[in-house]
């Protein structure tokens, strides 16, 4: 092993993950071309793989090779059997979900900075909208189905919400409309982080890939500073990369705590006891772990339209409580039957389908992530205490779920469709049986965050500061949905690119985009070019163009 300088691959930044966060840092840092900027990626490049380009093919990258498709542990209260998929591709999870994209609401942000994040209110974070080179659109119309458009009437009518034409154009507490998504409508072709923002730029000399590779130790340089990175490619040879300004981590919510913990950066007595040396005792890496679980209900149809962006183009909002600032339940309408955790509970899977999904935008429960031993090869332990809040609000949020999607679904245009309740069934009325239910066959929608999240200077279990430096160590930055304090209420892929824009500006010193009002809405974004990479930015003037699984 070298001492930080003879023997290792130096360059300006390396960045671990190659995923949305890691995407952005990398054409955003490599703009400079004297500075040379590495990237470590554990999965295949996604240039020309139509399996991953094409949007609709989404659910078909699920527990495939794209997939390090992580368990959890006993889930008492919950489903024991789900599947986290975190991709393992170029692009991470913006090539791998459905790119459902939705910008955070400033309540959200908001709540960051009551929590110590200073610097991430919505009226610093919300102006790089106008930064982001993703085409991000509302579905295009001949990509919009007539069963979702049935469902979007019968929601409006059963619940009294309005249309939402387009989800970005200003905050708001409830509606059922389509969503916005990141793709490209004439193609069907994903508008993810790497096609965005790295496709138009790997020839440049000083940006180097190293795909199929695995960061799997930190080590500090000869100046202390915790900048190398053991990393194992493909042909199962090691190599140390060093970063001569920083490191910066980009590996995930369930990686980059994983990896700290590796290094031996973590809760001490932890690390201990799975026999990893103790660099840095840091309490909070891998407690704080947040998801926006959901459940499903199923109904058997005819035959439907072919035409759709994803299949789970359109959605609805609920404020439950007028109390919130913003909804407090929201539902993915899928045009097809989302049957994986129904059938393990006896149910059938019908020929044709739809389902809805209640969804928990501000879950209640906090999970943690551990390391099983010291092997890197070894999964880490992920626990997300699903429904274990002690105020119940997880559980009644799904049992209100499947109440208030039963109204829909009982509503004209969308009932004409349905054949019969497949799950849970017309029998399952009383809230026990909704709720047993309800747990037993509630999923994830791919969103883990937080195991990493910043925090102010007395609080203990804050692993990053406000600039996402480690605390306890030099030379290293967090980058991903780690970092989130809380979990926004909507769809975090946008808000995570929206931190990696800001974190380039926070890691060379440039000028922020201008501060604006976020008080009473969205600030104005620019009007780019759709399509036009480096030109896109969120748009910003209502019922125009809009903006994780």
């Amino acid at each position: 092993m070298s001492d930080g300088s003879r023997g290792d691959e130096p360059y300006d930044y390396v960045i671990v993950g190659g995923g949305t966060a890691g995407c952005v840092l990398a054409a955003r840092l490599s703009e400079d071309p004297d500075c040379r900027v590495c990237v470590v990626e554990g999965g295949p490049s996604d240039v020309g793989d139509e399996r991953v380009l094409r949007l609709r093919n989404w659910i078909n990258l699920l527990e495939t090779e794209y997939d390090y498709g992580y368990t959890t542990v006993e889930q008492p209260r919950g489903n024991s059997h789900i599947v986290h998929s975190r991709a393992r591709v170029l692009g991470g999870c913006s090539s791998h979900n459905t790119l459902i994209s939705f910008l955070p609401f400033p309540q959200d942000l908001r709540e960051w900075v009551e929590l110590g994040a200073e610097g991430w209110d919505p009226e610093t974070v919300l102006p790089y909208r106008a930064r982001l080179r993703n085409t991000i659109r509302p579905v295009a119309e001949k990509d919009r189905n007539a069963i979702a458009h049935d469902f979007v009437t019968a929601a409006v009518d059963a619940l009294d919400v309005p249309v939402v034409d387009d989800f970005n154009a200003r905050p708001f507490t409830e509606g059922a409309g389509f969503f916005s998504l990141a793709y490209d409508p004439a193609t069907g072709h994903r508008s993810s982080a790497s096609v965005a923002y790295l496709h138009p730029v790997l020839t440049r000399p000083n940006l180097t890939l190293k795909l199929e590779s695995r960061a799997y130790r930190l080590m500090r340089a000869g100046d202390g500073r915790l900048t190398r990175a053991l990393v194992r490619g493909a042909d199962g040879t090691d190599v140390t990369v060093r970063a001569e300004r920083e490191l910066l981590l980009c590996a995930g919510a369930v990686d980059t705590p994983r990896l700290l913990m590796l290094s031996g950066i973590g809760p001490a007595g932890h690390l201990r006891e799975v026999g990893v040396d103790v660099l840095t005792d840091l309490p909070g890496v891998g407690e704080n772990l947040l998801d926006h679980p959901e459940s499903v209900i199923v109904w058997e149809t005819g035959p439907l339209p072919p035409n759709s962006a994803m299949d789970s183009d359109a959605g609805l909002f609920v404020r439950r409580d007028p109390r919130e600032p913003g909804p407090d339940l929201m539902f993915h309408f899928y045009q097809v039957p989302f049957t994986a955790n129904t059938e393990r509970l006896g149910y059938p899977t019908p020929p044709h389908g739809v389902c809805m999904t209640p969804n928990i935008p501000k879950s209640r429960s906090r999970g943690r992530i551990w390391l099983r031993g010291p092997d890197p090869g070894t999964q880490p332990a992920l626990d997300f205490r699903y429904f274990t809040d002690p105020e119940g609000h997880d559980e009644r949020t799904v049992v209100d779920g499947l109440r208030i999607a039963r109204e829909v679904a009982a509503t004209g245009p969308l009932r004409d469709w349905l054949v019969r309740e497949v799950a849970p069934g017309p029998g399952l009325t009383t809230d026990e049986e909704l709720s047993e239910y309800g747990r037993r066959a509630a999923h994830t929608v791919y969103h883990p965050a937080g195991t990493c999240r910043m925090g102010a200077d007395g609080d203990p279990l804050a692993v990053l500061d406000p600039q996402l430096r480690l605390r306890g160590e030099r030379g290293v930055r967090v980058v991903d949905a780690s970092v989130f304090p809380t979990q926004p209420t909507v769809n975090p892929m946008v808000t995570v690119l929206l931190a990696a824009e800001r974190a380039v500006d926070l890691i060379t010193g440039r000028a922020a985009p201008q501060r604006e009002d976020a008080g009473a809405g969205w600030p104005p974004g620019a009007q780019g070019t759709p399509g036009t990479p480096g030109t896109q930015g969120m748009p910003g003037t209502p019922g125009t163009q809009g903006m994780e699984r």
